[in-house]
C-alpha cells in the first residue's frame, strides 16, 4: 500500500492519551496504519494538503438501522411514539427483499461517510423473504467502512403478546443457528479488522428471556459483543415493570447482559441505580439524541453516565426514525441537549468530538481505532474550515459550534473513501436513483 503524507493540517485534534491538539502538523499514512505526526514530514508517496483544515479521527457509529432508509418521513409514522411508530412500520418492511436490504445499507453507508464516519455498527433484526446479515455486510465493502454488523432477531409475535407482526418473528432455534452460522463466517477479531459481528437480539419486548441469556452465553463462547435497545422510553420502563417485575437495568444484569462486552442503545430512562450499575460493569451505551427527540423519548443523563465514567458513544439510530444519518450533526446534538437540561457549561464542543470519537472505539472494544496516535489505524477525517460555515470563527477546531457539516476528505484503513467531498467508491446518483426506485415499489405496496 502506498504512503500518504497528510500535510500542513491547521489542526489535529488527536484524541489521544493526552488530548493533545496539534497545529501545523503533518500526518504520515503507510500500510493502513499511522507511521508518522510531526512537522515538515517527508514521504515518497501522495501528499495531501492539508491547510485550512481541522483533522480528526474518523466518527464512530455505534447503533443504526441501515434498512431504514427506505421509509424515511412515512406518513402515520411521523408524529407517533415508539410503539406506534413500530406498528405503522412493521408491515411495511415486511416487504423487504434482500436488494432492498442491500442498497438501503449503501446509501446508509454514503451518508454516513460523508458526514466524516469510518466506522459504524448497525442492528439489523428482521430478515423478511429471505434476507439475510451478509447483505449489509457486502454494502460495506461496497462503501468502504469499517463495520461491526449485529446480527439481531425477534421472536415474539403479535399472536405471543408481542409488538411485531408474527410474519417478522423467527424460531429461536433458527436465530441460534445463524448468529452462529454469521459469526463463524464473517466475524474477523485481529486489530485492524473491517468486520466484527455481534450478536443483538432487539429488545425485551420482542425477544424472551431465553433468548437473552442463550445469546449472551453464545456470545461469550464465541468472543463476540452484545447489543439491544434498553430503557429507551416512559413506555420501554413500563412494559418491563409489568412483564418482569423489575426495571430494564436488572433485566439485563439478571441475564447475563453487563459488562464491557455489552452496549445497549438509547437508555435514556436509566436511573442513578443504574448507571452505577453501567459504570461497574463497564457496560456502554449508545447515546441517540436526534432520534431520541424525533420520538420524543427525552434526553438521556450522559453528563451523569460521563461523571460516573459509563462508557458512552454516539449513535444515529434508524433513518425513519432520526431521519438523516450524520455523525458531525449527531455529536453537535448531543452537546446542545445536554446544555439544555444542565447549563451552557455542561458539554464542550471538544468533550462531544470525544464522544464522537474515542467513546465510539472504546464502547465497540476498538482501541486500534478512534484517536489519532503512531500505531494506530488510518481512519481520518479532514474537514475543510475555509467555507462560509467557519467564517469568523476565533476557534475552527470547535467545529460542533461554528463548522463543516460534510468532510472533505476520509481515509479507512489508509484508503481514500471521500475525496473533495464526493465518494469514491461507488457512482452516488447511480445509487440514489436505485434507492428511489426501491422506495417507489415499497410506497406503491402501501
Amino acid at each position: 500500500m502506498s504512503e500518504i503524507l497528510i500535510q500542513s493540517v491547521d489542526v489535529v485534534l488527536t484524541m489521544d492519551d493526552q488530548r493533545r491538539k496539534l497545529e501545523g502538523a503533518d500526518i504520515r499514512l503507510k500500510d493502513g496504519v499511522i507511521a508518522e505526526i510531526g512537522t515538515q514530514l517527508e514521504t515518497h508517496g501522495s501528499i495531501v494538503n492539508g491547510r485550512g483544515s481541522v483533522v480528526t479521527p474518523g466518527l464512530i457509529n455505534t447503533h443504526h438501522h441501515l434498512y431504514q432508509n427506505l421509509t424515511r418521513a412515512v406518513p402515520g409514522a411521523q408524529d407517533a411514539l415508539l410503539f406506534g411508530w413500530l406498528q405503522r412500520l412493521y408491515p411495511i418492511w415486511s416487504a423487504f427483499t434482500p436488494d432492498d436490504m442491500h442498497v438501503s445499507a449503501q446509501l446508509g453507508l454514503a451518508e454516513l461517510a460523508l458526514s466524516g464516519c469510518t466506522l459504524t455498527s448497525d442492528h439489523l433484526y428482521l430478515y423478511p423473504n429471505g434476507s439475510r446479515l451478509e447483505d449489509t455486510i457486502h454494502a460495506a465493502r461496497d462503501i468502504g467502512l469499517r463495520f461491526q454488523p449485529t446480527r439481531g432477531a425477534m421472536s415474539i409475535g403479535e399472536s405471543a403478546g408481542g409488538l411485531p407482526p408474527d410474519s417478522l418473528v423467527e424460531k429461536e432455534e433458527d436465530i441460534l443457528n445463524d448468529m452462529i452460522r454469521v459469526v463463524d463466517a464473517f466475524h474477523d477479531p485481529a486489530e485492524g479488522s473491517m468486520c466484527r459481528v455481534s450478536l443483538a437480539p432487539c429488545s425485551p419486548f420482542s425477544v424472551s428471556r431465553e433468548l437473552m441469556r442463550d445469546s449472551a452465553i453464545l456470545a461469550r463462547d464465541k468472543g463476540v459483543m452484545l447489543h439491544t435497545h434498553l430503557a429507551e422510553n416512559d413506555e420501554d420502563i413500563a412494559y418491563s415493570l409489568s412483564q418482569f417485575g423489575c426495571r430494564p437495568g436488572q433485566y439485563a444484569e439478571d441475564l447475563g447482559w453487563t459488562g464491557p462486552d455489552v452496549w445497549h442503545a438509547h437508555c435514556v430512562k436509566l436511573d442513578a441505580g443504574e448507571i452505577d450499575l453501567f459504570q461497574r460493569t463497564k457496560t456502554g451505551v449508545a447515546h441517540c439524541p436526534c432520534s431520541n427527540c424525533r420520538l420524543g423519548s427525552g434526553i438521556a443523563p450522559v453528563r451523569a453516565m460521563r461523571d460516573a465514567g459509563v462508557p458512552v458513544a454516539l449513535g444515529v439510530d434508524g433513518s425513519a426514525s432520526n431521519d438523516m444519518a450524520s455523525l458531525i450533526a449527531e455529536a453537535r446534538q448531543a452537546m446542545l441537549l445536554q446544555r439544555v437540561m444542565q447549563g451552557a457549561d455542561a458539554m464542550s464542543a471538544y468533550e462531544a468530538l470525544e464522544i464522537a470519537t474515542r467513546g465510539g472505539a472504546e464502547v465497540l472494544g476498538r482501541p486500534d481505532v478512534g484517536q489519532l496516535a503512531v500505531g494506530k489505524r488510518a481512519d481520518i477525517a479532514i474537514w475543510d474550515v475555509t467555507a462560509i460555515a467557519s467564517s469568523g470563527s476565533w476557534d475552527p477546531a470547535a467545529m460542533l459550534l461554528a463548522g463543516p457539516t460534510q468532510v472533505k476528505h476520509l481515509f479507512v484503513e489508509g484508503r481514500q473513501v471521500v475525496r473533495d467531498g464526493m465518494l469514491t467508491t461507488l457512482d452516488l446518483p447511480t445509487l440514489i436513483e436505485r434507492h428511489q426506485s426501491a422506495a417507489r415499489r415499497l410506497m406503491a405496496l402501501g
